[in-house]
């Protein structure tokens, strides 16, 4: 093949690439809305899209009949039958989705687990991937899998360097399950890999300068976005929030002498002050909206330290838009409008102008999402593969 052959095979890679991640990111659209979104020639996205089509990646549907003006071309969708599985292991279960093309997540499962080692997960992880091969995913093709893992994963290959409260160090879970899927499989921190979903699918979508704080039962991480980019920094440690000093200024608020701020802004405080020894989210965001004098003391701790943890946030990286997941927006939602008030009211006041608050719009799904997401990043990459 002649080296102009090549090239030519290579740019169309790569377009097929940038028509894919646009319908699988940013949503269905018409072969015109493409032509103009990527700058591509008319006669260029029909051939890329007919070739997505073949492939079976996307399919074209008619677009709405009530909203037809004149003669509109079909709608670019991506296929529902291209699936990748998010998995995150957390203290006491393992969390399994199948994630499609666009972010829908088909199937999701919990299995109860008390700090799960490496070979429960994998054990775990592949037999359900194979009773859904044989059942709910029959027909599917399955392109990968993510493992969003609640500690410290090495960027250069993925390696989990300290997963402490699941007793992980210097493990390698991408190997293992590879062998017992069958999947080529990705690794990140649970906390970047949701900041990645929120950012693509979920509340931070209009914003590219973005603090993320995702709240879990193994305590609190965090994932950064700035000009629409994931940091990760050198190693891929950036966003251990949970690490940083608690700010505390009351000393009555402090409950760990010299604690970080995972000890003090804490899921398991705020159940043991509801009487629950374990709940989801929803049960969470009950109890903490109950009439209960220890429960609301409780929490009101916490949003303090939490705000003032957020206003430091705020001057040093200037975002439009903070995102809390798990009990962190729970906490935040008890009182979204005083929290927020509270957040800016710690930070600069040019710093906090415009600064956007939300809880996580993808729920209880976020991580499995921002995993699968990132096992879709090979299939983006070259479509054709």
């Amino acid at each position: 093949m002649s080296e102009r052959a090549t090239t030519a095979e290579g740019v169309r890679r790569t377009n097929l690439g940038e028509v894919l991640r646009l319908v699988h990111q940013v949503g269905p659209r018409s072969r015109a809305v493409i032509t103009t979104e990527t700058g591509l020639n008319r006669s260029t996205v029909s051939d890329l899209v007919l070739r997505l089509v073949t492939a079976g990646l996307v399919e074209e549907r008619e677009p709405d009949p009530t909203r037809r003006v004149g003669r509109p071309s079909p709608v670019v969708v991506p296929s529902e039958n291209i699936v990748a599985i998010g998995v995150n292991p957390e203290i006491d279960a393992i969390e399994i989705g199948a994630v499609a093309l666009g972010g829908r997540v088909r199937e999701r499962v919990r299995v109860d687990a008390a700090e799960p080692g490496i070979g429960e997960v994998v054990a775990v992880v592949a037999d359900v991937v194979a009773r859904w091969r044989a059942e709910a995913l029959a027909g599917c093709r399955i392109v990968g899998a993510g493992v969003a893992v609640p500690g410290l994963v090495r960027m250069a290959d993925g390696l989990v360097r300290l997963a402490p409260h699941l007793g992980w160090q210097d493990a390698d879970i991408a190997a293992p399950l590879t062998e017992a899927s069958g999947l080529p499989v990705t690794v990140g921190n649970d906390a970047s890999l949701g900041a990645r979903a929120e950012r693509l699918f979920g509340a931070a979508r209009e914003h590219e300068d973005v603090v993320y704080l995702n709240g879990g039962a193994s305590g609190i991480g965090g994932g950064l976005i700035l000009h629409g980019r994931l940091i990760g920094g050198v190693g891929g440690y950036a966003g251990e929030w949970g690490q940083t000093a608690a700010s505390i200024t009351d000393a009555r608020d402090r409950r760990v002498e010299g604690g970080v701020l995972e000890d003090e802004v804490n899921r398991a405080r705020l159940l043991a002050s509801a009487g629950l020894g374990s709940a989801d989210d929803a049960r969470l965001a009950q109890a903490l909206g109950a009439p209960d004098v220890q429960v609301g003391a409780e929490a009101a701790r916490q949003r303090r330290i939490l705000a003032a943890t957020l206003g430091n946030a705020v001057n040093v990286l200037n975002p439009s838009m903070i995102v809390l997941g798990g009990f962190l927006g729970v906490l935040r939602q008890t009182d979204a409008q005083g929290f927020d008030d509270e957040v800016r009211r710690r930070a600069l006041a040019a710093s906090a102008e415009g600064l956007v608050l939300s809880s996580a719009a993808l729920g209880a799904d976020r991580l499995l999402i921002g995993a699968a997401d990132a096992a879709f990043e090979r299939l983006l990459a070259d479509p054709l593969r």
